[in-house]
């Protein structure tokens, strides 16, 4: 039997630790991928022609490292107005990005090109439009009234001047950074209903690796810097410019799995891995089953996993420690549903940039209002005119968050045809009669649950898992941590230069997307935007 390393997944961390290891001389290298899909959660769904980007993908890193990988697959085509000679310029408040082209140019008419995009996302409340994140600026003061803005800034100064210590929960730390009013009226409900659980119960880790340093204090810094002209640094959450493969971000993976076989990797689809055989504390084949029921073994001299912790440590039994198989039983995930509804036309509004479709400029819409069980919505139109056959139409995804069995998840996919056209109706942002075309796409297992009381003993899974001197877990669901792409690909980057080093310490890997300063930028002597933190060298 021959030794490869075997890789399970071909999402963002699986692609990238195959094309690394590859670049850096290995030679057998093999994916198992559990679908016939590449691109795990970051796959486009195609439907009539139409395009649906599970979640939204922005690609835009603070890591130059990923900015390059992304670019050197799939060269960037952005217009003449934001070119400096042979660089392209990425703005986000208060300071901008200069991306140097390194030769890798595009045409907006190639197949494999990225676009430069505009980033808007918003809140609806109320039946307006407010900024996201939110801006304490006078646009909000007047969509929201002065008595109520004044409430929020009280509320934020009571918070800060007696924060909550220790920050045991999502809810500690979410009233620590915004008051408890903001709080209540913009996060509780809404990350309620993304994760099923009360904010009492999502420790605080979640809040700081999704919201990282955001706070009312740095947004006032922020609008204050735009008045003056002033430039500083500001969390990636705030982007205002970002880069997009031209047919959604499946694109760049299906081209990354190309770039693999065409290299000498091996790419094996509907293959579900079903064991993992380990021999004197070692994982030694990992064994495999397709979609025609047969099992196939493929001898490992490392693995790599991105697949779920909860099903890699079923696949290791018999022979797991009865603690530890109980901690990763009980890991919980979010699943999650996008209905895609193809539009005639959308409600006008104030916020409407079509003159004729009236859907409005965003790429995301969080939804704010009571009473209905949509989270967010997309529009496919702004994230690329590609992702849509029709450009006289209006391409929306609604987003809703569920759990395998409840009430969601169980409903058919004709009643969440309905349940989408019908809150769209109830919302104002689209009449029933107009709703051309509708399809369900459901990703079981997107978002590790970071609640309940065998997330709060993960230490012992993850402690026994890495003790597994060849095995490297990385990526959202193989690390069982709440990753963006770019991250995830930086965990494989890790782990391929623990492999080519004979690391077996994985801590390193583990720190990525957990250090605060990893994710901020600070102006160097110069003037120039340099990284900060000790996860510099992966930038």
């Amino acid at each position: 039997m021959n030794k490869e390393v075997v890789i399970v997944g071909a999402g963002p961390a699986g692609l990238t630790a195959g094309i690394e290891l590859l670049r850096a001389g290995w030679r057998d290298v093999v994916i198992l991928e559990a679908s016939s899909d590449l691109g795990g959660i970051s796959k486009t769904v195609a439907h009539n022609g139409n395009r649906i980007d599970i979640g939204g993908h922005r690609f835009f890193s603070k890591s130059d490292w990923v900015m390059d990988w992304w670019r050197q697959l799939m060269p960037v085509a952005a217009p003449a107005d934001v070119r400096e000679g042979n660089s392209y310029r990425l703005s986000y408040q208060g300071q901008s990005r200069l991306i140097g082209a390194n030769g890798f140019q595009g045409r907006e008419s190639d197949a494999e090109v990225m676009l430069l995009r505009n980033r808007m996302s918003r809140i609806y409340f109320a039946g307006k439009f407010l900024d996201y994140p939110l801006k304490p600026n006078l646009d909000m003061v007047k969509q929201l009234g002065v008595a109520r803005c004044t409430g929020f800034a009280a509320s934020y100064a009571a918070a800060k001047a007696f924060p909550r210590a220790p920050e045991a929960s999502l809810e500690d730390f979410l009233i620590n950074r915004f008051g408890r009013r903001l709080y209540h009226q913009f996060f509780k409900e809404y990350t309620e209903k993304v994760w099923g659980v009360p904010c009492t119960e999502i420790t605080s880790e979640w809040g700081a690796q999704r919201i990282k340093s955001i706070s009312v204090g740095k947004l006032i810094g922020s609008v204050a810097r735009k008045i003056i002209g002033g430039g500083g640094a500001e969390p990636t959450s705030l982007i205002e410019n970002f880069l997009y493969p031209k047919c959604g971000p499946g694109q760049m993976w299906e081209t990354a799995g190309r770039k693999f076989e065409s290299m000498g990797g091996r790419i094996i689809r509907d293959a579900a891995v079903i064991e993992l055989v380990r021999q004197d504390n070692k994982v030694t084949a990992v064994g495999t089953r397709g979609t025609d029921g047969v099992k196939r073994t493929w001898g490992a001299s490392h693995v790599i996993s991105t697949m779920p912790i909860k099903e890699l440590v079923e696949a290791m039994n018999p022979g797991v420690p009865d603690e530890v198989a109980q901690v990763a039983s009980g890991l919980q995930y979010r699943d999650f549903i996008t209905v895609g509804l193809l539009y005639r036309k959308m409600c006008r509004t104030t916020a409407s940039v079509h003159p004729r479709v009236h859907y409005p400029g965003d790429n995301w819409i969080y939804i704010q209002e009571p009473g209905v069980k949509v989270g967010r919505l997309q529009i496919f139109n702004n994230w690329s005119p590609y992702m849509v056959a029709d450009p006289e139409t209006a391409w929306v995804g609604l987003e809703f968050f569920a759990k395998d069995g409840d009430e969601i998840w169980s409903m058919s996919d004709s009643d969440l045809k309905q349940l989408a056209v019908h809150e769209m109706e109830k919302l104002g942002l689209a009449l029933e009669r107009d709703a051309l075309d509708a399809v369900v796409v459901r990703v079981p297992k997107a978002y590790p649950g970071y609640f309940g009381a065998a997330y709060s003993r993960f230490d012992v899974v993850r402690t026994y898992l890495d003790a597994l001197p060849n095995l490297f877990l990385v990526g959202r669901n193989g690390m069982h941590r709440y990753n963006n792409q770019d991250h995830s690909m930086l965990s494989a980057k890790c782990a391929v230069e623990h492999i080519l080093h004979s690391k077996t310490d994985k801590r390193e890997i583990w720190d990525i997307n957990v250090d605060d300063s990893y994710h901020e930028e600070v102006v160097d002597k110069k003037g120039a935007p340099a990284m900060q933190g000790s996860r510099q060298r992966y930038a």
